[in-house]
């Protein structure tokens, strides 16, 4: 090696940064023994921002383009190191790269489970997790608080700093909305909007890290969701049954309609078989609902109870839950209408008042008295 080969080697010439990684948010560029000299080249790529760093001080940044290092696009480099006329000998500085980027599978998850006062189910443990978009928005704070001395700063080193950030902003989300589980798991969209909210201001001033979105998925305990399942099951169950009898009513009604209408035009037919066949047939199809449903000859069917008690939506938020008393009242100040949604349970979800059975009455008007005028 020669002379001049080995003095350029001391030397460096280009300055960038050459790898495409997703994960890795800071690179410091590995200068060794060699020395930065003027005219070198420094190329910041888009998606990037260097920042030159001397002896612990933060000197000049540069976003992405290609630049010729010289005393005019290094002014606060030229103040900290006294160069009134310019520099003609090489000097030594720390480079550091920055990825502006935003990171988009960062994982979080409650460590432990939250406790949630359910108003079905009393207190409940429930679980979140999903996915955090989040991007160095200040690359000088996060080159003071994050960096350090580090040669690389990878996302897994901020990976824990966010989740628990997170995890104690979800945390804080559910005293301050008092939902319970069955709202969160309905809500989860507008709540990972509230929580995005929540976390933003916690770590953009103090990390210098901007949220960009949150996506949170809740989970309840496993006896919780099968009590859930059976409800569902058991009125999708009833709806089929009570579907099956009233379309046999129907089949049976117009049988003995056709039978009479017939009956009548031929006095001398069949028309009185076809009646006694139609009979029958009302006959066999009690039968079949007293053999499917035994209770209906034992016992009268339940009464309304007020024990009975619904969740009402008002403003956007579930309320309640409140018993049929408390709903007739809600009808007279005109809260509660024929299209306000409600749930109870054993719902399978939340629907209009007039659709629910045990609401219905609430809306039904009386009829006029006997001899009075009917109003206008």
């Amino acid at each position: 090696m020669g002379l001049m080969d080995k003095l350029r080697g001391e030397f460096v010439d280009i300055i960038e940064w050459l790898e495409d990684s997703r994960t890795l948010l800071a690179w410091r560029f590995p200068r060794y023994q060699n020395e930065i000299k003027q005219g070198a080249q420094l190329i910041v790529r888009e998606g990037q921002l260097a920042i030159f760093v001397y002896q612990g001080q933060l000197a000049d940044t540069f976003g992405p383009g290609t630049y010729t290092l010289n005393t005019q696009n290094l002014p606060i480099m030229s103040t900290i190191q006294g160069w009134k006329y310019g520099f003609n000998s090489p000097f030594r500085s720390e480079v550091y790269f920055i990825n502006t980027r935003p990171v988009t599978d960062l994982r979080w998850g409650t460590p432990n489970p939250i406790t949630v006062r359910d108003p079905d189910f009393g207190m409940v443990q429930v679980r979140a997790n999903g996915l955090c978009v989040v991007r160095v928005a200040d690359p000088v704070i996060f080159l003071r608080q994050i960096i350090g001395t580090d040669s690389n700063v990878d996302v897994e080193e901020v990976t824990e700093l966010l989740r628990r950030e997170i995890s104690q902003a979800f945390s804080d989300m559910i005293m301050q909305t008092g939902l319970g589980a069955i709202d969160l798991q309905g809500r989860q969209t507008e709540l990972s909007g509230k929580l995005t909210e929540m976390v933003r201001p916690r770590v953009d001033d103090e990390f210098g890290l901007f949220i960009q979105s949150i996506t949170m998925n809740t989970s309840l305990p496993d006896e919780i969701t099968q009590a859930m399942t059976r409800g569902v099951a058991k009125g999708v169950e009833e709806a089929g049954w009570m579907n099956q009898l009233n379309d046999m009513d129907k089949y049976q009604r117009a049988k003995q309609s056709d039978a009479m209408t017939s009956a009548a035009t031929n006095p001398g037919g069949s028309g009185m078989g076809e009646m006694m066949g139609a009979g029958m047939g009302m006959a066999m199809a009690q039968q079949m609902m007293n053999q499917q449903s035994p209770q209906s000859q034992q016992t009268p069917p339940p009464l309304l109870q007020d024990s009975q008690t619904f969740h009402v939506e008002i403003q956007g938020s579930a309320a309640g839950p409140y018993h049929l008393g408390q709903l007739r009242g809600m009808v007279d100040n005109g809260q509660l209408t024929t299209h306000t949604l409600v749930w109870s349970a054993g719902m399978a979800g939340w629907m209009p008042a007039n659709q629910v059975p045990a609401l219905r009455m609430l809306f039904a008007s009386p009829p006029p008295i006997p001899g009075q005028p009917v109003a206008e």
